[in-house]
């Protein structure tokens, strides 16, 4: 997958894991404080789009190749991989069902060595008799970091997709990337990362907000069908002479823009 050949931001994918307790919940992990981007900061799982997600090896082994949009096809594999390696929560089906939580579980222990040789990830999902199950994700949301001011930085063409969490999949942090994993309704979220109990950049904040909106995993997924999804690109901005990030109104977000002295990077 690539973006405009003079942009160079990073192709990425994540995915919104969702689920219906007692209340409308997101899963969110915390990044170890050392990496490079958003080290300490909750977010979606996910990550670099590699170029063996987008293999055409991988059509004779997912469920729905057919059906997304063709430029979805490696970041949808991508945004799988990412939350399997981060959390253990695979989106794969064996014999048309969903893997149970004691299943995935016992794929646990090639998740550090995906880690190392995305390719290995195919050959999982092969040799186990599995399909991915990219007709689980659904588009979210799609954000770029300005070039401008960022040029010393890594800058990430994210692809955002939410998804119904497998029934009964647990998550299990890997430890590394991702050093806590926990669900909590967007509301809750947020208020913690007022309180300053979290952290969470730009980008999180704003998709968080626009979680609270729904009150089920299915109303995320019916919202992001109706509105309008376009390429979020933040611009710097002033209100009183304070510079400010700002994010273009229409697209769904409830708030589109933040002081930027209180912005956590993008």
């Amino acid at each position: 997958m690539t973006t405009d050949p003079k942009n160079n931001a990073i192709p990425a994918a994540t995915i919104v894991l969702m689920r219906d307790a007692s209340q409308f919940e997101v899963l969110m992990i915390e990044r170890h404080a050392d990496t490079p981007f958003a080290g300490g900061a909750i977010v979606f799982p996910g990550g670099r789009i590699e170029a063996s997600d987008g293999a055409a090896a991988w059509r004779d082994h997912c469920d729905g190749a057919d059906d997304a949009p063709v430029e979805e096809f490696g970041p949808r594999v991508a945004a799988i991989r990412e939350a399997f390696e981060e959390t253990g929560i695979l989106y794969a089906r064996r014999n048309g069902a969903f893997l149970t939580n004691a299943e995935a579980a016992t794929l646990d222990g090639a998740r550090n060595d995906i880690e190392a040789n995305d390719e290995k990830f195919l050959g999982l999902i092969r040799d186990n008799n599995l399909r991915l199950a990219l007709d689980a994700l659904h588009l979210f949301a799609r954000w770029e970091p300005p070039q401008r001011g960022h040029e010393k930085m890594r800058r990430y063409h994210t692809w955002f997709f939410a998804a119904k969490t497998p029934k009964g999949q647990e998550a299990r942090e890997d430890g590394n990337e991702a050093t806590e994993a926990f669900w909590a309704a967007p509301a809750d979220i947020m208020a913690s990362c007022e309180r300053g109990e979290r952290k969470a950049i730009f980008p999180t904040r704003r998709n968080i907000e626009l979680l609270n909106v729904s009150d089920s995993a299915q109303a995320v997924i019916d919202y992001a069908a109706t509105r309008r999804i376009e390429i979020v690109v933040p611009e710097v901005g002033e209100r009183n002479g304070e510079p400010y990030l700002t994010i273009p109104e229409g697209l769904g977000y409830p708030v589109t823009e933040e002081p930027l002295r209180t912005a956590f990077r993008l």
